[in-house]
């Protein structure tokens, strides 16, 4: 029995050095062949949203983007991602901002003042450099291919539809799945498709008569402006509002300089602004007293920190503006909108911030409403 205990004995030990044995390499190949660790290295082959085949890192930790709208995008989807922004933002602007957000590097971009620096964005070191395709603005796939050209290693991601509040869904889907966001994507989305639904039920119920006629008052003077076929001024149709510059502006996307008198001519029931020098001045300025929106008091101003909520760039920044605009025009019809609330969603959602009930209503007052149109 002994003899036959010690075979017993020897045999279970070496049974048990194979399973640690076992056990050890499959601890190794898990560490080595896991897709966690797999998808930390290398790169991915990915179609962007102009069809292109691009290869991008697995590890995506600094992104940068040539134009305000997708900047925007990457700070509500990725904030510690975001490797820099297209310019400077004002006191006013970082009044919401969080700290830690405050100090991104300005490498400017491809837009407005088209002060974009390849040099610049090249030693910010992205994992990629994200290109808005916007024919209106002129910007079409050969403009992508000369980024990626220029910028030689780093790859250049396409991407589509970022200033139509309407088709935005995309833009920021795709992007969520390319910066490992797509949960933060779904909450962003749920929210914009949310008030566009309650557009979209409530616009075509508005009868013609019922039409408020509204005036986008772009820049410092006031006398610029854009019809509802551009991006610009959007928002207006789409709450069911009647853009007064429609019939005269017709190229989209164009600015359109005006004179007073074609304003007064137009005699709005409603003035949009974006310009806070224009605001500011308009109700002491004699050029405009006469215009039915001033005389009574029906100016508003797009609240502006971080981003503008109307225009400005147009982008995933509007989205909060489609519920803002449909309560300036149409507050009883728009009933079930709380701007307070859905402020605050807005800003801790998009934004990172959470705001109080005070500094909602603040944000709110601040752009020319008064509290029965909360």
């Amino acid at each position: 029995m002994n003899f036959m205990g010690n075979i017993m004995e020897k045999k279970t030990k070496i049974i048990l050095v194979i399973l640690v044995i076992l056990v050890i390499a499959g601890v190794a190949v898990n560490l080595f062949m896991s897709p966690s660790s797999v998808s930390n290295t290398g790169n991915s082959t990915i179609t962007d949203m102009a069809n292109r085949s691009v290869s991008v890192p697995n590890t995506v930790d600094n992104v940068v983007a040539t134009s305000p709208p997708m900047t925007t995008i990457v700070y509500m989807l990725a904030p510690d991602k975001l490797g820099g922004v297209n310019f400077q933002w004002t006191d006013e602007e970082l009044t919401y901002v969080p700290d830690q957000y405050k100090n991104y590097p300005v490498i400017g971009g491809w837009f407005g003042s088209q002060d974009g620096n390849y040099e610049e964005f090249i030693a910010a070191n992205p994992n990629f450099v994200i290109e808005s395709i916007d024919e209106g603005m002129g910007v079409d796939l050969s403009t992508v291919d000369e980024r990626q050209e220029k910028f030689g290693d780093i790859p250049v991601v396409a991407v589509t539809d970022n200033t139509n509040v309407t088709k935005i869904d995309s833009s920021i889907e795709f992007m969520g799945k390319i910066l490992g966001a797509e949960d933060k994507a779904d909450e962003l989305v749920s929210f914009n498709d949310r008030y566009l639904s309650i557009v979209n039920e409530t616009a075509p119920t508005i009868f013609e008569s019922e039409k408020k006629k509204v005036y986008y008052a772009s820049g410092e003077d006031g006398l610029a402006t854009y019809g509802s076929d551009s991006s610009h001024g959007q928002l207006i149709s789409l709450v069911g509002g009647e853009n007064v510059a429609d019939l005269e502006v017709q190229q989209s996307g164009s600015e359109k300089t005006v004179s007073i008198e074609q304003v007064m001519a137009w005699d709005p029931d409603v003035i949009i602004a974006t310009d806070p020098d224009f605001y500011d001045n308009v109700y002491n300025d004699t050029n405009w007293a006469n215009v039915k929106a001033v005389k009574n008091h029906q100016v508003y101003i797009s609240p502006q920190s971080p981003f503008k909520w109307f225009d400005r760039p147009p982008g995933a920044n509007i989205i909060i503006g489609v519920p803002w605009v449909a309560k300036i025009l149409y507050p009883d019809k728009y009933g079930d909108i709380n701007m307070v609330d859905t402020t605050k969603e807005f800003y801790s959602k998009f934004y990172h911030y959470d705001l109080s009930d005070e500094q909602a209503k603040e944000i709110l007052i601040s752009s020319g409403m008064n509290e029965s149109q909360f």
